[in-house]
Formats: C-alpha cells, structure tokens, sequence
C-alpha cells in the first residue's frame, strides 16, 4: 500500500513540510523535523525551535533512529498496522495540543489531559504507547509547563490546590518519562533559565511530598548522564535547594529515602561536595540514621516503605565522599553523635556488609586524623564491634579495613594511662 493510500499519523509529520519524516532528526528541545527541513531553517539564521520558540542552546541535530524504525514499520505493515496504533499517535498528539494550546487555557481542562495522559503509562498499555511520548516531545513540554511560568509565588502554591495538583501530574509523568530512557538533555532548560531554576527550588520548598519526591528524582536524574553534569552542578551549588533537601531528609517522610539517593546524585560530582557539606548533608544524615535505626525490632523492617538496611548503606556511601574534605571530616568529629552513630554501624543485625565497609572506612579516615575522634570511638565501644565483625562472613575486603582500624585503634589504647 503506498503513502497515499494510508493516512499518516500526525507523529510521522514533519511539522515543517507536514510531509512524512524521510530523515528525522531531533534538535535539543526535544522537537523532530525532517533533516532538510530544519537545515533550511537554521541555515537562514533561525536560532529558535519552530514548534516550543526555544532558544537553541544547542544547534546540533541528532538523528531520530526511533521514529526512523515505527515510521519503517508502518510502511512495511500498510493495512496490517494494528489500527490501534495509529489512534493512539492521533489520541496522544491532540492531548498534546490541548496541553500548548493558548485558547483552551483553563486549568481543569489541562488538568483532565494530564490524567488522561498518566493512564498512558500504567502497564496495560504497550510500549509502542509509551514510545510515542518520546517521539511527540512531551518531556520538553511538561517541563516548560511546571518550571515555565515564571518563580511561583508562595501564597498561590499554597492556596490553590488545583495548581499544586496540576504539578504533582505533572512531575509524576516527567519522573515516568526519564525512566522511558528519554534524552536528558531537555532537563537543562533549568539551569537555562534563572526563574526555571528559581521556580524548581520554591517547589521543593512549598511543594508537597509528592512533588519534592519528584523532584528528587529529577535530580537523580541529571547526575546519571553527560549532557547534564552541568545541571548537576547548579543544583548541588545552589544553597537554598541542598538546604531543603536536608530539611527533607531529617523530617523522615515518605520523600526522605529519595532525598538520601538526590544527595548521593549530588555527590557524583567533586565540586558539590564542600556545598553539601556547608548546608548540613554530614549532620542531616547522622540525624536521619540516627532515627532510623532507632525503632525496636531486630528485622528487617519498613519505615514508610524504605528499607532501612539500604537506605542506611546509601547514607553511610555519602559519609564516606564527604569525608574526602577536611572540612567533611571536621564535621563529623566536632557532631555530637558522629563518631557513636559509626560505631554503631560498624556491626548491627540493622545495616548490611556495605554498610558495615562504609562505617569502618569513615572510622578509619576520621581516626588517622583526629586524636579525639579514636578516644570517642574507644569509649563507644568499637572495638568489641570490630572483633565481632572479624569473626563474621564479611568480604574480604571489609576484613583488611578492620585489621588496619584494629591496628590504628590499639596503637592509641596503649598510650592511655591505666
């Protein structure tokens, strides 16, 4: 059956030529064209997206082999493409349009696209479904919906539920996109745009759990590729917004195990380590691990669906990268519970081997350095821990830590006076 013949879906348009895509390539908003198309534009000068009017950052274009793929499918299947497919191109890009759309404004109606689009994502729909989120640039869009309208007041936050539902939707669909492997590189528009970034930190401020979940996740996010260290980078140098991270993490909420992994995303760059350091991530998880660890019970148990051993390891990995700094290790030595809260993590039946390493490596660092850090870990006990956790099945690896703490630890226990 030739194109003629079939009706192309909107999706395999070229929203310049409104041709079918012969060579779709994608440009850094998240926008396909057909590779001569958009060389025409930008060879005249054009240094915006025709469809979002973004500034290009970026003015590569990067070849769309997905799209390339469903639109050669398509051709192959002629009547046999199951029809369905083709509703659901059609079905997305009208929600789409419903979402740009200037005319029809109202939030409850963009609040009824939204839900409509979450339905796309629960399980019962294929991933051809969930591909075409991609391909029609929803990432771009939903971003620029949330962060796009300037600094959020607090007062409107605050007061007009609708607008925080709205958000929560939104966030939620561009957490559930990231994980459909989308190009990250639509997440810089934040650090793009000083108000974008101003509106992502009075969300973690004044959002809801949900929404601080979700923006924990974006965080996370944008540490895991190349194209946004730098997004990485403003977020983990951007004081208020590791300020509230930490205020999250001590609250013990439902958000707290996602603000342990956006701290950990933060810390995979050096350079945002001494700002954690200086907004309390070192105090901020002592306190955390220290509640956490607090509840009766020698299981395995959840609180608030977190997994305590883990989230513990996760923290206790943090510790140990922030230590690196003198300024890490001052920190924890000069906190009230820092060295006992090691200690005990050194062997309990509530962290696991990696957590165990991790305590036994900070002790380590802390104790080569500072005198009053081995008389406070002495008083607390660590060497009985250490000597149990000789006689356990722990890695190898964790067996030589202890030896040369053991060895570190003993060398002081002979100069106190008896």
């Amino acid at each position: 059956m030739s194109e003629s013949e079939m009706t192309i879906p909107h999706l395999f348009r070229c929203p310049i030529s409104l041709d079918l895509f012969e060579d779709p390539v994608t440009l850094c908003t998240g926008q396909t064209y057909d590779r001569s198309s958009i060389e025409k534009w930008l060879g005249t000068g054009n240094l915006i997206c025709p469809v979002t009017m973004q500034k290009l950052h970026d003015p590569s274009i990067v070849p769309n082999h997905t799209l390339r793929h469903l639109i050669h499918q398509w051709l192959q299947l002629g009547p046999q493409f199951h029809p369905g497919n083709s509703a659901t191109i059609d079905s997305l890009a009208a929600l789409k349009h419903t979402l740009q759309s200037q005319e029809d404004d109202t939030l409850e109606n963009k609040l009824q696209v939204l839900e409509k689009i979450n339905v796309f994502f629960s399980g019962e729909y294929s991933s051809f479904s969930r591909s075409c989120f991609v391909q029609l640039g929803f990432l771009p869009l939903l971003l620029e919906l949330v962060f796009g309208g300037g600094t959020i007041e607090e007062s409107h936050v605050l007061s007009n539920n609708d607008h925080m539902k709205f958000i929560e939707i939104a966030l939620g669909c561009i957490v559930k996109l990231l994980h459909l492997g989308y190009d990250l590189d639509a997440l810089n528009i934040i650090k793009d745009d000083e108000s974008k970034l101003a509106t992502f930190v009075v969300l973690f401020e004044k959002g809801t759990i949900s929404v601080k979940s979700s923006l924990c996740h974006i965080i996370e996010s944008a540490s895991s590729s190349e194209t946004t260290q730098e997004l990485c980078y403003v977020f983990g140098n951007t004081q208020k917004l590791v300020h509230e991270i930490v205020l999250v993490l001590v609250q013990n909420c439902d958000a707290s195990e996602d603000a342990v992994k956006a701290i950990l995303a933060l810390c995979s760059l050096n350079s945002n380590r001494e700002s954690l350091v200086r907004e309390g991530a070192i105090e901020g998880i002592i306190t955390y691990i220290s509640m956490i660890s607090s509840s009766s019970g020698n299981e395995i148990t959840q609180i608030r669906g977190q997994n305590k051993k883990l989230v513990t390891s996760i923290a206790m990995g943090i510790v140990v990268k922030l230590l690196e700094l003198e300024s890490g290790r001052e920190t924890l030595v000069s906190h009230p519970n820092g060295v006992d809260t090691l200690v005990k993590l050194v062997f309990s039946v509530k962290c696991d081997q990696d957590c165990s390493d991790s305590a036994v490596e900070a002790l380590s660092i802390v104790c080569g350095d500072y005198m009053s850090a081995r008389e406070q870990a002495i008083g607390a006990g660590v060497m009985t821990k250490l000597l149990l956790l000789m006689q356990s099945h722990c890695a190898t690896t964790t067996k030589s830590k202890t030896r040369m703490l053991l060895k570190l630890l003993k060398s002081k226990w002979i100069q106190v006076p008896k």
